[in-house]
């Protein structure tokens, strides 16, 4: 249902096999607005018309309608996100960008798709684990998991145990690193991640699939 609001904009516009105007374009953000309308006037779908109506948003506050960034957003809304993106690859048919609009083409096969979505993640645009969900869905085993922001493995690790509430000591003694190597990756993470706190930190290790147990705690082990 998160695209009946595609009913308010004109078919010409769908079908223009060129670039969109300025006044096309918006015509085409709007049509997720138009979505969340449509549900909200429905007593049983009004649960659903926030979520629907935030398919086109992207964590960098470059989608639409609203310009929503990760944190404003639940789970399930980068979810939605990221399965829309991939059908809409999967399809022959106009690829309307967040950017642009580019010109008509074929359907994307499942391995470019997935390549596509990896570079949205790659990009901050979409979280890790709503795209490895969504490939994982769609049987797309060829691509590894990816990791948000441009991580590391071992910045990964790092966030993953001060996510689950390890010290720097802590965090160094389980990796086998020196501390001041750790507050090293520490410090990477928060710019990278764009955060300045082990909280915002911890959400952001929560929003992206990274606080689990990638790396076993020393009691675990035992």
């Amino acid at each position: 249902m998160h695209d009946i609001g595609r009913v308010t904009v004109p078919a010409r516009i769908w079908a223009k096999p060129g670039p969109l105007s300025r006044d096309e374009r918006e015509q085409v953000r709007l049509h997720a607005y138009h979505s969340e309308r449509v549900l909200d006037a429905a007593a049983a779908l009004r649960p659903l018309a926030r979520l629907a109506g935030s398919h086109g948003e992207r964590c960098d506050g470059s989608g639409y309608h609203r310009g929503a960034r990760a944190a404003d957003l639940p789970p399930a809304a980068w979810l939605l996100a990221a399965a829309d993106s991939y059908h809409a690859m999967r399809e022959a048919r106009p690829y309307l960008a967040m950017r642009e609009a580019r010109p008509y083409r074929a359907a994307l096969s499942p391995a470019a798709a997935a390549d596509a979505l990896a570079a949205e993640v790659r990009a901050g645009r979409l979280p890790a684990g709503a795209v490895n969900a969504v490939l994982a869905a769609a049987g797309e085993d060829r691509v590894p998991p990816v990791r948000p922001a441009g991580l590391s493995d071992r910045e990964c690790e790092v966030l993953a145990l001060l996510a689950r509430g390890l010290a720097t000591k802590q965090i160094a003694r389980q990796l086998s690193i020196s501390p001041k190597t750790c507050d090293h990756h520490i410090q990477s993470v928060y710019a990278k991640a764009g955060v300045s706190s082990r909280a915002a930190a911890t959400m952001f290790a929560l929003e992206n699939g990274l606080a689990g147990a990638d790396v076993p705690l020393a009691s675990e082990r035992d």
